[in-house]
């Protein structure tokens, strides 16, 4: 599952019949691709970079929440710089370009990104979960979200692994017309395709399935709790504050859960050997991982439609101002000043001297 997912269904033994016969050769239908990835990689590195910087940037983004959100940004700018571009020359051209190394480290890059992706949405839903059905104030130390956001990492390296290991990079001669690809696919212990579709069906269940189950239990438990219970301890703020950021962070597990879904049908069906019938399976296949990339862009605009902080950090970085811009709680935008000014948040007198810092955290 995921975009690691290599071609070796028609680069593998199947090279003869889809190499002179798919609708991926057509120059109008590679334009349509090369405008699409062009597009997606542009969007998503704009964007997932400004999610990076304007966390950085702003001391008071520096959140819990937000440190998990800018991982699962960096994720999916691994995705917009190590998948697409491979991807789409791999499919335009039906041989792979890129060397023997490459071929062995590609695929888990994109593996890595897609598993750090799922288990860094599970681990914010669970944050949010332990915090708001348990009324939990003391929050998830940053230190600890560190130690966290490493764990994604490592689980996602572990679980990436074999792509990298059993994989083969060689020469594929078809006699046809006389000619030799260099193809890159998966080379199994077995020798055919039930390590594959054991392998894929494992990921589907660890990458997809298991957790999207427990991010919507999650979000369901969350959803009842801010609908039928004010919390004693909290103010009308933090609670209307609570549900804002729970609604965008819905947003983007379902946008996730909607992007994914077609791609990882298709890849059940291809590793059953249940599509290779089809004319235009190559063309399926491209169109579902394009689909399923879109949600690396999407998340960016998410933040910026649904969260003021997030909007109004990335319009300070296209500002043409040379100072940045003091963003409050109430969504506004101040210039920065040289003299110290009291500013009310959340009912408590606090100063600030228009240090450029966004006050609210996510």
């Amino acid at each position: 599952g995921g975009c690691q997912s290599t071609l070796r269904h028609w680069l593998g033994e199947t090279v003869p019949q889809f190499i002179m016969m798919d609708s991926t050769k057509i120059i109008g239908v590679q334009v349509i691709l090369i405008a699409a990835y062009s597009l997606i990689i542009l969007l998503g590195f704009i964007g997932n970079s400004l999610v990076i910087y304007t966390i950085v940037k702003y001391k008071t983004m520096r959140t819990v929440t937000n440190f998990f959100i800018a991982n699962l940004a960096l994720a999916d700018l691994m995705v917009d710089t190590l998948c697409l571009p491979f991807t789409l020359v791999y499919t335009l051209l039906d041989e792979w370009k890129f060397g023997a190394v490459l071929c062995h480290l590609v695929p888990y890059a994109q593996a890595l990104s897609v598993h750090v992706s799922t288990l860094t949405l599970t681990v914010i839903a669970l944050d949010r979960y332990r915090c708001i059905v348990f009324h939990l104030d003391s929050r998830i130390s940053k230190r600890l979200s560190f130690t966290i956001i490493a764990i994604t990492w490592l689980t996602g390296a572990v679980l990436a692994g074999p792509l990298a290991i059993f994989r083969e990079y060689r020469h594929e001669e078809i006699p046809s017309i006389n000619f030799k690809i260099a193809v890159c696919s998966e080379k199994w212990p077995s020798g055919n395709n039930r390590d594959a579709t054991i392998y894929s069906l494992s990921m589907l269940l660890l990458q997809y399935i298991l957790p999207l189950a427990i991010i919507s239990y999650a979000y369901i438990r969350i959803w009842f709790k801010l609908k039928n219970h004010i919390s004693p301890t909290s103010s009308s703020d933090s609670q209307c504050r609570r549900k804002k950021t729970t609604k965008m962070l819905v947003m983007v597990v379902v946008v996730f859960a909607v992007c994914w879904l077609p791609f990882h049908i298709f890849q059940l069906a291809i590793d059953l050997d249940l599509v290779l019938i089809f004319h235009e399976y190559k063309l399926l296949y491209t169109v579902f991982h394009v689909v399923a990339m879109c949600s690396t862009f999407v998340n960016p605009l998410l933040y910026g439609w649904m969260n003021k902080n997030y909007r109004n950090g990335f319009l300070t970085f296209f500002s043409c101002q040379k100072k940045p811009e003091s963003i409050y709680t109430d969504g506004s935008i101040r210039r920065r000043s040289y003299t110290f000014k009291a500013t009310t948040l959340n009912g408590s007198i606090k100063h600030s001297a228009g240090n450029g810092q966004l006050p609210t955290e996510v």
